[in-house]
């Protein structure tokens, strides 16, 4: 059975924690992680870009020339998409690209994505961190005492009071998720993960299939 080290906000070592073996396997499916990351990825696109067609193009309204007679081609339009200033033909136009996979499959992919991080040694636990009033300082201090300050972290907690998402709010390297609202993008976006203990249960209940 897996178990971590638990540390308290001052870095030191206080306990140790068993995770749920048949759960925490150290076992990665690179394919669900694949096809999670696309999906992460395809819904944060915005898909605002768009191009003008024929219609849309301003001017045009008379015939450039005449129709026979000149030796060039005929054309009703200068707006044609065959000459510079013209509508596009196929270019793009504002689309969503999200799209949702099954519920099972997201939760393999969490569960592996737990896993890779577990296997590399980037998984912390800590006690508690609650903060009595919004201090950024003091929220960079638990990181320094851990050693992760200049790191990539992802932090899990239970529930993001207030106090605690106001005082992460201006530290570019760490991220502040709940234990129900954290996703598979979250863990392999960050090099650390920085779990409070008693959100173990509620992950556990999350990757459980």
């Amino acid at each position: 059975m897996k178990e971590l080290q638990v540390y308290n906000v001052k870095g030191q070592k206080v306990s140790s924690l068993k995770l749920d073996e048949k759960l925490f396997d150290g076992k990665v499916n690179e394919a669900v992680l694949h096809e999670a990351i696309v999906m992460y990825r395809a819904n944060k696109r915005v898909g605002a870009a768009s191009t003008k067609r024929r219609s849309e193009v301003s001017g045009g309204g008379i015939k450039p020339w005449r129709q026979k007679g000149t030796g060039r081609a005929r054309t009703g339009s200068i707006r044609s998409p065959i000459f510079r200033g013209g509508g596009s033909i196929f270019g793009p136009k504002p689309r969503d690209y999200s799209y949702s996979i099954p519920k099972k499959v997201k939760k393999k992919a969490l569960l592996s994505s737990i896993n890779s991080k577990l296997n590399d040694g980037n998984i912390i636990i800590v006690e508690e961190i609650k903060l009595d009033k919004i201090k950024t300082r003091e929220f960079v201090d638990i990181f320094k005492a851990l050693k992760m300050a200049e790191d990539k972290v992802l932090l899990v907690v239970e529930k993001v009071e207030n106090k605690l998402r106001k005082s992460a709010g201006n530290v570019k390297n760490i991220t502040v998720k709940s234990a129900d609202n954290f996703n598979t993008y979250d863990v392999l976006a960050n090099k650390k993960i920085v779990v409070t203990e008693k959100s173990i249960e509620l992950i556990n209940k999350r990757v459980s299939l």
